[in-house]
């Protein structure tokens, strides 16, 4: 598969304190970090960093730390089972109705907490055609496959052509109904995100989402936007994937922004997620009891369609659950307490009539 190029990325510690990103002095922390994980930042994402701000929640995202090194006994390099799961190579068979294609392992860029970080990165590669191949045979011999998700890495920065020969394939099988497609680039490169890409990921009589990945406002920019409204006017339905990181969206405020920015670029908040286990991350993850507060507090303050699922990929390939807040409890009489988004609590008693 072809990968397309994206021009003058920052893909070396040198680099990245030559754009003036990192402190001089850092340069052997950024240098171990750099042999054991990949770096690149793409201009449009370096250009909102703020230089000198260590604490900038951009920066926090792209700017390797030597946190990263540090290994929980818990970390795991596959932290969700992906492996447990996939009976060929490149394709992940977890739940009944969908599959998972990983159809490149590299991305433009590449997020210091991601939970593929031990199988991604420059070099890797892309699914051969045999490969891809095995995979459309998979899926057609599973007629309870209804969803196929296209990731990698990020499978958006394939080639408009070679998109499209995926959208056709995989579009070619009946029982197919929804085509999904995991990616940071609107976001990480939007001129990218063209009309002829947009229109590669459409096929008559399926349903095309994109699913767009941003963990803080300032990543919504103009730019972004439009790339956003360019692949929704070609007919591609846009939800939200956003990781809950701390010292970048870990307060209720800069989250509700996000979700808004997220609605105004025509994308529906769909999935908070609570950090991964993944090698050398917990300096990014909060509390569970920190992440239900926040999704308490989004409650009262947002409307519905801003409002996404805060959930956690139960490490081992077991599959996502909402860990949100619980807003009901039985009284163990039949009744029950509902709490409302300011916290107080009120009787609520099924009426279901005599013949219920």
């Amino acid at each position: 598969m072809t990968i397309e190029p994206t021009p003058q990325r920052l893909t070396t510690p040198r680099s990245l304190i030559e754009a003036g990103l990192a402190a001089p002095e850092r340069l052997a922390e950024l240098e171990a970090v750099a042999g054991r994980y990949a770096i690149a930042l793409t201009p449009a994402l370096a250009a909102l960093v703020k230089p000198g701000d260590l604490a900038d929640p951009i920066a926090r995202q792209f700017v390797p730390d030597a946190r990263e090194l540090i290994r929980d006994p818990a970390e795991s390099d596959d932290p969700i089972g992906d492996d447990a799961m996939s009976p060929i190579h490149g394709l992940v068979h977890r739940y009944p109705d969908r599959v998972l294609i990983k159809l490149v392992a590299a991305c433009a860029v590449y997020c210091r907490f991601c939970f593929r970080r031990e199988r991604v990165g420059p070099g890797a590669g892309a699914l051969s055609a045999a490969e891809f191949a095995a995979a459309l045979d998979y899926v057609s011999a599973h007629p309870g496959v209804w969803e196929v998700i296209l990731t990698g890495g990020d499978p958006l920065i394939l080639s408009s052509r070679r998109i499209a020969a995926v959208t056709r394939a995989l579009a070619a099988i009946p029982h197919v109904k929804t085509l999904r497609w995991h990616t940071r680039l609107p976001v990480a490169a939007p001129e990218r995100v063209t009309k002829a890409m947009a229109r590669a990921l459409i096929a008559g009589g399926k349903t095309t989402v994109v699913a767009v990945h941003a963990n803080h406002p300032r990543e919504l920019t103009e730019a972004a936007r439009s790339a956003c409204r360019r692949l929704s006017a070609e007919g591609a339905m846009l939800v939200s994937q956003s990781v809950l990181l701390k010292g970048v969206n870990d307060d209720p405020e800069t989250l509700a922004d996000l979700m808004r920015a997220f609605v105004e670029a025509r994308v529906k908040p769909y999935y908070l997620h609570h950090g991964d286990l993944a090698p050398g991350t917990a300096h990014w993850r909060a509390p569970i009891a920190r992440g239900q507060e926040f999704m308490r507090v989004l409650r009262g303050r947002l409307s519905g369609l801003a409002t996404p699922t805060y959930v956690l990929d139960i490490p081992g390939g077991r599959g996502k659950v909402p860990i949100g807040p619980q807003w009901v409890r039985s009284d163990g009489n039949g009744a029950y307490l509902v709490t409302d988004p300011q916290g107080a609590e009120h009787l609520y008693v099924d009426r279901l009539g005599a013949n219920s």
